[in-house]
């Protein structure tokens, strides 16, 4: 039977251990402080929005969700909260109204309080290292590494170059000498079934069929995108329910959890 790659249970021992962190850091009158901007009310956003808040509030993070409705609000707050002292780190919640606005936006957040990651592949192309990675990416990383997943002599495929997700995870592999292949949802996926590892993230709802993933794979869903209201994944169903899969994540509490741990853990750091 296929193992199912959890990571609620990951991000539980992690937010244990975070806890305990934020109590020493609390006991030595450091206080880590992590703003949420946006400038969306849809029902998907907020539901990330309080995601994080209950998370923040489990481990003792005070968490602030500021709204600006356009570009130079957006850009207002950021700076803002750049140039305050006490918020220790800041998001800006993905996507906005208007993409276009993205890059202007978060080039606002200054490196050392930029814990989701947002710019580390501008800084990287720029010559300069990043001091967080993308959460997303980071998170992947910890769910294969928490379920002894080796990706030596693997063939790996990322199917989307999104910011978030698959253009910094296919630096930090190849970074890393591993046999990986990019796919966007305009590629002949029907070649993801050469892959014996496939990470997806393009935010297609259920555009990763059966066909497509050959015996023994093991597939990573960290697409996300709503239908009917309702948050879905990259994956087709069917292919969750195949007994001859290596590994693959579940429908909810795969990649996401993690990716929330690994930002507060970057918090917890640039509070310290």
């Amino acid at each position: 039977m296929p193992k199912i790659l959890n990571g609620t249970e990951l991000a539980d021992f992690v937010k244990e251990r975070q806890a305990h962190s934020v109590r020493a850091l609390k006991s030595d009158r450091k206080f880590p402080k992590l703003v949420i901007i946006r400038d969306s009310d849809n029902p998907v956003i907020m539901k990330y929005v309080e995601l994080k808040k209950e998370y923040g509030s489990d481990i003792g993070i005070i968490v602030e969700d500021r709204f600006a409705e356009d570009l130079i609000g957006l850009k207002e707050i950021v700076r803002d909260a750049s140039a305050d002292p006490a918020v220790s780190g800041i998001i800006v919640q993905l996507p906005l109204k208007d993409k276009s606005w993205t890059d202007e936006v978060v080039a606002e957040i200054k490196p050392e309080k930029d814990v989701d990651g947002l710019n580390s592949a501008a800084l990287v192309k720029a010559g300069k290292h990043p001091i967080f990675e993308s959460a997303t990416a980071t998170a992947i990383n910890w769910l294969i590494s928490g379920y002894d997943i080796n990706l030596e002599n693997r063939h790996i495929a990322i199917v989307g170059k999104g910011r978030l997700v698959g253009e910094p995870l296919i630096r930090m592999w190849r970074g890393a000498g591993h046999d990986v292949t990019v796919f966007d949802s305009k590629s002949d996926l029907k070649e993801l079934r050469n892959f014996d590892l496939i990470v997806t993230a393009t935010g297609k709802p259920h555009i990763i069929t059966n066909e497509m993933v050959k015996s023994g794979a093991i597939v990573i869903d960290a697409g996300t995108a709503s239908e009917h209201g309702i948050l879905v994944g990259d994956l087709a169903e069917d292919v969750r329910s195949r007994s001859d899969l290596k590994a693959f994540t579940p429908k909810v509490g795969g990649v996401g959890p993690l990716t929330v741990a690994v930002l507060f853990e970057d918090v917890i750091s640039a509070a310290s």
